[in-house]
C-alpha cells in the first residue's frame, strides 16, 4: 500500500477512527495490528521475517540489559547483530556480491558461472534492520532500558509511517511514547495533515513530473549530451528531494495522527554552504545513525587526522552501499566521502568563511553543484553512464548556449509552458524551504486566520487533483528501492 495510493487514502481514516475509538488500554495493541495490516498489504512473503527479527530484538535486549557490564552481554550483542545484518545483506547483496566477485575473477581469465538466486527484497528490510540494531545498541550502551513488552517492542519496530522508507526511529525517543498514555491532539492533529499536504504536493506535483524527463534521458544516455544533461541532472537532484523528503513528510504527519512525533529527516538540504552541513540536514535519521553506530564507534576524530578521514570515508562508502545492491551507489558514496575529506582539508588550510551574503551564496551553489554532480552516479544505471554524462556536461553549451538549450527542450520532449509549469514549482519549494530555515510552516499556518488557511488547503488539493486528472504519473517512492 503506497501512501500516493487510493488504498491509504481509505486506509488510513479508518485505521484514525479505530485507534481513537478504542479503549485507552488496547490502543498500542490495535495500532501494532494496523500496522501489521499496513505491512501485510506490501505483500504477505516476508512478514515472518519481520516477526523473527522483532522476536530475536527483544529477548536479545532483555539479555544484553540484564548481563551489561559483562562479557556475554558484549557477544549477544555481537552475534545478534551479525544475524541481523546477515539476513539483510543475504537478501540485498548476495547476487551483487557474488555478480562482482565473478567479475573480478575474470579480469584473471577465470570463467566461473555464478549460482545466483532470484531474490526478492523484504519490504522495509533496510530501515527496520537498522532501527532494531541502534535500539539494541543503545540498550547495551545503557541509553535505553531494555522493553519488557514484545508487543510494545514489535510496535516500536514496525509502527506504519516509518516501517518501509523511515525515519529510522530511535528508542530513546519513539519508545517511550508506546509507554505512555496517549490522548488525542487537534493542533497536533491538524499540523500533521498539513504536512501531509505539503508532502503530497512535493510527490506528486514535483517529483513525479521531473521524473518521466529524467527518466528519458537516464535511460538513453548514449542519445544526448551538454544541457540535455546539465537539466537533467538538475531536474534528479530536486526529484529525490521531493520524492524522499515528501514521502517524510507524508509518515511524519501520519504519526502525528496518532500523537506520535517522529524524528525529522530533512531540513532545507539544498541551503546548505557545505557538504558536513548538508549530511547534517539530509536524511537525518540514516546520517546521524551512521554516525553513532560506525562513525563514533571507529573512532570518529579522536585518533588524528588521517583516522578521522579513514573513518569518514568508510561511513559513506557503507551509506552508498546501504542504497543499493550496484556500484553506483558505492561511488556516490565515495565521492560524498571525498567531498568531505577536500573540504575540511579546506576550512583547515584557510579557515573557515566568513559569515557574508555573499559567501553564503557562494558556497550554497558550490555545494549544491557538487551534490548535483553526485546525484548522478546515484541515478545512472551504470558507472560508464554516469561518467559519460558528467564528462559531456560542457558539450554545445559555452559557445551555443541558445541552440543548447533548443536541444533540451527536444530531447527531454518539454514544452515551453511545461518547463515554467515545472520551474515554477521549483521556485515556490525553494521559498518555502528558505522560509522554513527559521519558521514551522506548518505549525504557523495553524495560526492564520481561518479563510486564508483554507484557501490555501483548497488551492493546494486542486492543483493536485487537476494534475492527476490531467496527464500526471504517478511513481513509486524512490526510497522504496531501498
Amino acid at each position: 500500500m503506497l501512501f500516493n495510493s487510493l488504498a491509504y487514502l481509505v486506509f488510513l481514516p479508518a485505521a484514525f477512527l479505530l485507534y481513537w475509538f478504542s479503549p485507552q488500554k488496547i490502543r498500542p495493541g490495535i495500532l501494532l495490528l494496523i500496522s501489521y495490516y499496513f505491512y501485510l498489504s506490501a505483500g504477505t512473503a516476508f512478514v515472518l521475517l519481520l516477526i523473527a527479527t522483532t522476536l530475536l530484538t527483544w529477548g536479545m535486549g532483555l539479555f544484553i540489559e540484564k548481563r551489561r557490564g559483562e562479557g556475554s552481554a558484549k557477544w549477544s550483542l555481537a552475534f545478534t547483530l551479525i544475524i541481523i545484518f546477515s539476513l539483510l545483506g543475504f537478501f540485498k547483496y548476495y547476487n551483487f556480491l557474488l555478480g562482482s566477485f565473478t567479475d573480478f575473477l575474470r579480469l584473471f581469465a577465470i570463467q566461473i558461472e555464478p549460482h545466483l538466486l532470484n531474490l526478492i527484497m523484504p519490504v522495509g528490510i533496510s530501515f527496520y534492520s537498522f532501527q532494531s540494531a541502534g535500539y539494541l545498541i543503545d540498550v547495551y550502551r545503557g541509553k535505553s532500558s531494555a522493553e519488557k513488552s514484545p508487543l510494545k517492542l514489535a510496535l516500536f519496530v514496525s509502527f506504519f509511517p516509518q516501517i518501509i522508507a523511515g525515519p529510522i526511529g530511535r528508542s530513546d525517543h519513539l519508545l517511550p511514547q508506546f509507554n505512555e498514555k496517549r490522548t488525542f491532539d487537534a493542533e497536533k492533529a491538524s499540523e500533521g495533515l498539513r504536512l501531509m499536504l505539503w508532502g503530497f504536493f512535493k510527490k506528486l506535483i514535483i517529483a513525479d513530473s521531473l521524473a518521466k524527463y529524467v527518466d528519458r534521458v537516464f535511460d538513453l544516455v548514449p542519445y544526448f549530451f551538454g544541457m540535455t544533461f546539465i537539466m537533467a541532472a538538475v531536474m534528479y537532484t530536486f526529484e529525490i528531494y521531493c520524492d524522499f523528503s515528501g514521502y517524510s513528510d507524508i509518515a511524519i504527519g501520519t504519526a502525528k495522527l496518532f500523537n506520535i512525533d517522529l524524528m525529522t529527516n530533512f531540513k532545507s538540504s539544498y541551503f546548505s554552504r557545505s557538504l558536513q552541513e548538508f549530511w547534517s540536514r539530509w536524511h537525518i535519521s540514516l546520517s546521524s545513525w551512521f554516525r553513532d553506530y560506525l562513525y563514533i564507534p571507529l573512532g570518529g576524530n579522536r585518533k588524528g587526522k588521517f583516522r578521522k578521514n579513514l573513518n569518514l570515508l568508510i561511513t559513506m562508502l557503507v551509506s552508498g552501499l546501504w542504497h543499493g545492491a550496484n556500484w553506483t551507489f558505492v561511488v556516490w558514496g565515495g565521492l560524498h566521502g571525498i567531498y568531505q575529506v577536500a573540504e575540511g582539508f579546506l576550512k583547515e588550510k584557510f579557515g573557515k568563511p566568513k559569515e557574508t551574503v555573499l559567501s553564503n551564496i557562494v558556497h550554497g551553489v558550490i555545494t549544491f553543484g557538487l551534490v548535483c554532480i553526485a546525484w548522478v552516479f546515484f541515478r545512472a544505471n551504470s558507472i560508464g553512464d554516469a561518467i559519460y554524462i558528467v564528462t559531456h556536461f560542457h558539450n554545445g553549451v559555452v559557445f551555443h548556449f541558445l541552440d543548447a538549450w533548443e536541444k533540451m527542450t527536444v530531447d527531454m520532449q518539454i514544452t515551453a509552458v511545461g518547463l515554467v509549469k515545472l520551474l515554477a514549482s521549483i521556485v515556490f519549494l525553494m521559498v518555502y524551504d528558505f522560509i522554513s530555515l527559521k519558521k514551522d510552516i506548518p505549525k504557523e499556518m495553524g495560526k492564520w486566520k481561518i479563510v486564508p488557511r483554507w484557501i490555501v488547503y483548497l488551492a493546494l488539493v486542486i492543483l493536485i487533483i487537476v494534475s492527476k486528472l490531467h496527464g500526471g504519473t504517478t511513481q513509486q517512492f524512490i526510497y522504496f528501492n531501498f
